[in-house]
């Protein structure tokens, strides 16, 4: 399994917080809702460890959530979905979890109904990036 098997990632030119801003907005514009932010850096730092900024934007579609948990509860276990902005390698990254992940691991889900989910997370990072 490759990084792009799961993962859609976009580089940006923005700032590390205007990408985190930019990714709430656009997540706003489209109809999700925002679940958490982590901010993954700050909570290591805490316990004396040392990280790159990374923040975990967890969000969620009512619409696709109802359908693929009326499916098979356990699929909240991949539940809600996770937009990353990081830093890597001295740039500014936007990285969404593809949800056709879903269809492979519950086959109620079949990969078109994901794919309708994962062209959502990718039109959010396309458009905050």
């Amino acid at each position: 399994m490759e990084v792009g098997d799961f993962a859609y990632i976009a580089e940006t030119e923005k700032s590390f917080d205007e990408a985190v801003v930019s990714v709430l907005k656009v997540v706003d514009q489209k109809g999700w809702s925002l679940f958490q932010v982590y901010d993954v850096k700050e909570r290591l730092a805490a316990k004396g460890f040392h990280q790159m900024p990374l923040k975990i934007i967890e969000i969620c579609s009512g619409k696709y959530a109802n359908q693929f948990l009326n499916r098979n509860r356990l699929i909240s276990l991949c539940m809600p979905c996770k937009i990353n902005v990081m830093e890597d390698d001295g740039k500014v990254k936007i990285i969404g979890m593809k949800p056709t992940m879903i269809s492979q691991f519950f086959h109620e889900v079949s990969p078109e109904e994901a794919m309708e989910a994962e062209n959502d997370i990718k039109e959010i990072v396309d458009k905050a990036r």
